[in-house]
C-alpha cells in the first residue's frame, strides 16, 4: 500500500480538464493506493473555482459584447458570418462553465469518498506559524505542513506526493523535508505517477 499526497493542484487539474489521467485515478482507484489530501484543499480548490468563473464570466461579457457589435455592423462582408461563429463559441463557452463546475464537484465527491483527509490541528497551524518553508503562499505552506505531519506519523509505509504545482512544491528546500519525512517520489503529472505505480506491480 502506498499513500499518496495530493493537494488543490490536482483538483483544480481535473476541474480545468489539465490532466484526463487525474480523474481515471480517482474513478478507477487501485486497492494499493491511499489517497490523503489535507482537508483544507477542499475549501481551496473551491476558492479556486470562484476565481476561474470570474474569469470566465469575463470573457463570457466580452464575448457578448462583440456579438453585439459585429450585429451592428452592416457594411462589412465578414461582420454576418464573425458574428455567427462569436454566437456559436458563447453557446459552447457556457456549456464549458458547466463541464467545470461538474468536473469539481465529481471530483471532490470521489475524494470525499476515497480518501483520507488530514484534519487541521493546533499542533500543524503552530508548524506552519514557525516555519515558512513556502514563502510566497501560506496556504500552500499550511498544506504541506499538513502533509508532513501526516507522513511523519507514517514512517513505515510508502509515501509519495502528487502535485503539479511545481513552483511551490517542487522547489528543493520543500523536497528536502519531503524527503525527511519519509515522502520518496514526487510527480508532477498523474500520468508519471501512474507509470510509476503500475512498475511497483
Amino acid at each position: 500500500m502506498a499513500i499518496v499526497y495530493i493537494e488543490t493542484n490536482f483538483l483544480m487539474s481535473i476541474t480545468t480538464g489539465r490532466e484526463a489521467e487525474a480523474i481515471m485515478l480517482l474513478r478507477d482507484l487501485s486497492s494499493s493506493v491511499q489517497l490523503v489530501i489535507p482537508s483544507i484543499c477542499y475549501r481551496s480548490a473551491l476558492s479556486a473555482l470562484e476565481d476561474e468563473l470570474k474569469r470566465q464570466n469575463s470573457f463570457g461579457q466580452q464575448l457578448s459584447r462583440q456579438v453585439s457589435e459585429t450585429k451592428r455592423d452592416v457594411t462589412s462582408e465578414y461582420a454576418a458570418s464573425l458574428s455567427f461563429h462569436l454566437e456559436e463559441s458563447f453557446i459552447y463557452y457556457g456549456y464549458r462553465v458547466g463541464e467545470i463546475k461538474s468536473r469539481l464537484r465529481e471530483a471532490i465527491s470521489l475524494m470525499s469518498r476515497n480518501s483520507e483527509m488530514i484534519a487541521l490541528n493546533p499542533e500543524i497551524i503552530e508548524a506552519s506559524l514557525n516555519a515558512t518553508l513556502i514563502e510566497k503562499d501560506p496556504t500552500d505552506n499550511l498544506i504541506l505542513h499538513c502533509i508532513l505531519s501526516h507522513a511523519r506519523s507514517h514512517s513505515t509505509e510508502t509515501k509519495v506526493f502528487l502535485s503539479g504545482n511545481f513552483k511551490e512544491f517542487g522547489i528543493p528546500a520543500v523536497q528536502d523535508v519531503l524527503r525527511e519525512a519519509g515522502i520518496t517520489k514526487y510527480f508532477s503529472v498523474t500520468k508519471n505517477f501512474l507509470g510509476w505505480l503500475q512498475s511497483q506491480s
